[in-house]
């Protein structure tokens, strides 16, 4: 296989007339890693892995594959791959001809070809359907099927545009684990846009978050999960509940403020005076009856239980404050909250984040 290499976008700008797709963006992909972009739908983050393959033009800025710039190279001038959503196979090809194609038109001895495409299918365990159609294949083995036929071109670069959106949940995770097996044992350069964070913390060395046509933050899954350096990206990444506030500096300490909520900053605070986000993740709450003793903790809220849900492994609430509604997963599933209960939630200082409020 040819050697992986990194992938650099220096200041890379995408417009459509008045519309900017994709605004100054500047990164750099490490050989041999996974890295995926993710944002909501309209972010820039297709644009971005079409400039990669070349199927998009740059309108300013610079990308290298390696330490060849290819900003202005065809798509058959880059040794990249791609996979796509749709898998894009050929119904009236048999699996083993849709997995050589690429070489076949490139003009590789069909012979050549097919010995190539074979080892690739036996990777993805498809060494027994080659004889097949791809009608007759389930979606997870189509999906198989045109990362083999994207990995028989041996890429530098390969590239995955929401893979995974047309299989079903269990589905997915087994997918998703396959694609990330492939990728660290063959030490491949892989692009994969996403707009799933679960898919996008569980295969990713780094993930590029994406928003407005900018890069919102830049981090491993869990840099971004654990240390969020916005309000966006607390929303964003994962579940967590938001309150909007005020710090302040007292002559007892540091306050935080907000409708129905005051509190001492007891933990790490790097936040100037201001307004400010107070983060915690859903499962992060203890939620307690109100005559129930319980710890001493760093937030405290009187609420009401306005709704339940029993999900299985674990209880979903949503839980009415004087800071809005807060969602508390427990997986205290034997002795549950019941609708309209009047309860205390508590959050230690080793669960709280402090977020900038923009």
């Amino acid at each position: 296989m040819s050697t992986a290499e990194r992938v650099v976008f220096k200041n890379v700008s995408k417009r459509y007339g008045d519309v900017t797709a994709v605004d100054r963006v500047s990164f750099t992909v490490e050989k041999g890693t996974l890295v995926t972009l993710l944002g909501p739908s309209g972010c820039g983050k297709t644009t971005t892995l079409r400039m990669i393959a070349g199927l998009d033009a740059v309108t300013e800025g610079e990308i290298y594959i390696g330490d060849q710039e290819v900003t202005r190279l065809s798509a058959s001038q880059r040794d990249v791959s791609m996979v796509f959503q749709s898998y894009a196979l050929f119904p009236h090809m048999n699996i083993l001809d849709n997995v050589a194609y690429g070489l076949l038109a490139s003009h590789t001895a069909k012979p050549k070809a097919h010995e190539q495409a074979r080892e690739k299918m036996a990777l993805l365990g498809l060494q027994d359907l080659a004889l097949r159609l791809p009608s007759e294949l389930s979606g997870g083995q189509q999906q198989r099927v045109a990362v083999a036929r994207a990995l028989v071109l041996e890429p530098q670069v390969l590239l995955f545009d929401e893979p995974l959106s047309n299989l079903d949940a269990k589905l997915r995770r087994q997918v998703r684990a396959d694609i990330r097996a492939l990728q660290q044992s063959l030490g491949l350069t892989v692009v994969y846009v996403t707009h799933d964070q679960s898919e996008a913390l569980a295969v990713s060395d780094q993930v590029i978050v994406m928003s407005q046509a900018r890069i919102a933050q830049v981090g491993t899954p869990r840099d971004l999960y654990e240390a969020p350096q916005s309000h966006f990206i607390a929303d964003f990444i994962g579940d967590a509940n938001l309150i909007r506030g005020q710090l302040s500096t007292q002559p007892s300490g540091r306050l935080f403020s907000a409708k129905g909520l005051v509190c001492d900053v007891t933990g790490p605070c790097a936040l100037p005076d201001g307004a400010a986000v107070l983060s915690v993740r859903p499962q992060h709450w203890h939620m307690a009856s109100v005559n129930t003793p319980h710890v001493t903790a760093a937030v405290q809220l009187g609420g009401r239980v306005s709704k339940v849900a029993y999900l299985g492994h674990c209880m979903e609430y949503s839980v009415e404050t004087a800071v809005g509604d807060v969602l508390v997963i427990s997986n205290n599933t034997a002795n549950s909250h019941s609708q309209d209960a009047a309860v205390t939630l508590v959050a230690s200082d080793e669960h709280i984040r402090w977020v900038p409020d923009v």
